[in-house]
C-alpha cells in the first residue's frame, strides 16, 4: 500500500472518530509511511524541519502521540523508536514485533495463538490486558544468512 493510500485511509478513520488530522500530523504520518522500518523521534524531527523550519521536539512528540492513540503507529519502547502500522483499520489489534539487533529491521507480526495464550495466562492470574505490544529481539533472516 502506498503512503498516499495509507494517508487517505487514516483521514477516513479520523473523520469517523471526529479526530483532527492537522497538517503537521499528516506530514509526520507521511514521513513514517514513506520509511521502511523504525525511526526515532529526533530523526523524524530533522526530516520535519525540512518541511517546517519552526518544528520543535514538542511538535513531533505531540504528533507521534496523536498518531499512536489513533493506532496509526506503534512505539517500540526497547529502542525508543516508532514504526508505521500498515493495518490500523483493525482497531486495538495485538502487536508483536521482531526486532533485529544487528541491522535494526523491525517486522510486525500477528499471531492469534500467541495473543490467546497470553490472554489465557493473564485471565488465570486475574489480570485484564488493556494494551499489548510484545517486542522480541534477535537476528533477522538476512543477518542470519550473513
Amino acid at each position: 500500500m502506498t503512503a498516499e493510500s495509507l494517508l487517505q485511509q487514516a483521514q477516513l478513520v479520523c473523520q469517523k472518530k471526529g479526530a483532527r488530522f492537522t497538517k503537521v500530523r499528516e506530514q509526520v504520518f507521511l514521513l513514517l509511511a514513506n520509511r521502511q522500518g523504525a525511526v526515532g523521534a529526533y530523526d523524524l524531527l530533522a526530516e520535519l524541519k525540512e518541511l517546517d523550519a519552526a518544528a520543535k521536539p514538542a511538535t513531533i512528540y505531540r504528533a507521534l502521540d496523536f498518531l499512536s492513540k489513533q493506532g496509526f503507529v506503534h512505539k517500540i519502547e526497547s529502542i525508543n523508536a516508532f514504526i508505521m502500522c500498515h493495518h490500523f483499520g483493525e482497531c486495538n489489534h495485538p502487536v508483536q514485533l521482531l526486532i533485529c539487533d544487528e541491522c535494526g529491521h523491525v517486522e510486525e507480526i500477528q499471531s492469534n495463538n500467541f495473543d490467546l495464550a497470553l490472554r489465557t495466562m493473564a485471565d488465570a492470574n486475574g489480570f485484564t490486558i488493556s494494551h499489548q505490544i510484545v517486542e522480541a529481539h534477535g537476528r533477522c533472516k538476512n543477518c542470519n544468512k550473513a
